[in-house]
């Protein structure tokens, strides 16, 4: 029973955060829960070992990360026909700043996608990006350089289009 409390203990506390980082990724709230979702559901199965990790959270995000990225080809060709079933009341309003950024990140190639989103949007140090990603922190911060340009000529991009007022 305790092992069973410990994981709904740690389920509560990872849960938000963990579909928060996804979405950002995904840009899909639905997207995001499926694979925080499946990702719990494996962690479960594996409790017992995974509880003595000194993060298994970070197993979580991994195989989260792994089943978004999987998903993505296939999200990136649902995600228009998504927004324009979507109500305006399915999701909380977001800033236009918020909009341009997730659509830059769905943009660009996973890999650059997810050292984002693990470096910035789960504060993680490049050490453990590296380390969740299994690839060497030379790799992350090359990739990092890359998205973060990449990300940064999208929204450039954006704000010179007709019809966008310039300040």
């Amino acid at each position: 029973m305790h092992g069973d409390d410990d994981f709904g203990d740690f389920y509560q506390a990872s849960y938000p955060r963990l579909v928060g980082q996804l979405t950002v990724l995904t840009g899909n709230l639905e997207d995001a829960e499926d694979a925080v979702q499946e990702a719990f559901a494996r962690a479960s199965t594996r409790w017992v070992r995974l509880r003595a990790y000194d993060a298994p959270e970070a197993w979580v995000r991994r195989v989260a990360l792994n089943l978004a990225t999987s998903g993505l080809r296939r999200t990136r060709r649902q995600l228009a026909a998504l927004a324009r079933m979507r109500t305006a009341t399915a999701e909380p309003p977001r800033s236009t700043d918020r909009l341009a950024i997730e659509a830059g990140l769905r943009r660009l190639p996973p890999r650059h996608g997810q050292v984002l989103v693990l470096y910035y949007g789960a504060d993680l140090p490049v050490e453990e990006v590296a380390r969740q990603l299994r690839v060497p922190p030379g790799t992350v911060k090359s990739r990092l350089a890359r998205a973060r340009a990449a990300l940064g000529a999208y929204l450039e991009e954006g704000q010179e289009e007709p019809g966008h007022a310039r300040g």
